[in-house]
C-alpha cells in the first residue's frame, strides 16, 4: 500500500478504530494520535499491516508526575509520514503492550524505557536489561528521584 495522503490515513484509522483512538493531520507528513493502553497494539497492528508503517524510530517514557506516558515515532515511508502515537498511564501500573512483536526495531527502546523509567512491556520477547547494572534498584529518570547535592 503507499500513497496515502496524511488525511487518508487518518480517516482510515477513525473508520477502523474509533474508540480509544484521537488522531489528526498536525503538519506535511506529521500525524499525532492518543490511543488507550487498551486499544495500541491494534492500533499499531492496523497501521502496519493496512497502512504501510514499517518502521519504528522511538519509543519513549516521560514522567508526568501524576502519570506516565510512552510515546511512540512510527514512519511510513511509502506514504513519506510520521505517526506520533502518545499513550497516558498510571504510575501505579506503569505497563502497556510491546510492539516489538510487530516491529522488531522496537526491542531496544522499550527495553531502555523499562530500564530507566520502569515501564513495563507485556508480551515483550526478550526483556532484560541494556544499559545499568543488574542490581540497579531504582528508575533514574523518573522525577521521583533526587541526585544527592540537589
Amino acid at each position: 500500500m503507499g500513497g496515502l495522503t496524511e488525511e487518508d490515513v487518518v480517516e482510515a484509522v477513525k473508520k477502523t478504530l474509533p474508540e480509544g483512538v484521537t488522531i489528526g493531520v498536525i503538519g506535511p507528513r506529521r500525524i499525532t494520535a492518543r490511543s488507550t493502553r487498551s486499544v495500541l497494539f491494534k492500533l499499531c497492528e492496523h497501521l502496519k499491516n493496512q497502512l504501510g508503517f514499517e518502521h519504528v524510530s522511538c519509543v519513549s517514557g516521560v514522567d508526568r508526575l501524576d502519570h506516565m506516558e510512552v510515546v511512540y515515532h512510527i514512519s511510513s515511508y511509502a506514504n513519506q509520514c510520521v505517526i506520533e502515537i502518545t499513550v497516558d498511564i498510571p504510575n501505579d501500573n506503569p505497563e502497556v503492550d510491546s510492539i516489538a512483536p510487530l516491529w522488531g526495531g522496537a526491542n531496544w527502546h522499550e527495553r531502555e524505557a523499562c530500564e530507566l523509567f520502569g515501564i513495563r512491556f507485556r508480551n515483550h520477547p526478550k526483556m532484560e536489561r541494556l544499559l545499568l547494572p543488574s542490581d540497579f534498584t531504582y528508575y533514574p529518570f523518573r522525577k521521583e528521584i533526587k541526585l544527592r547535592g540537589r
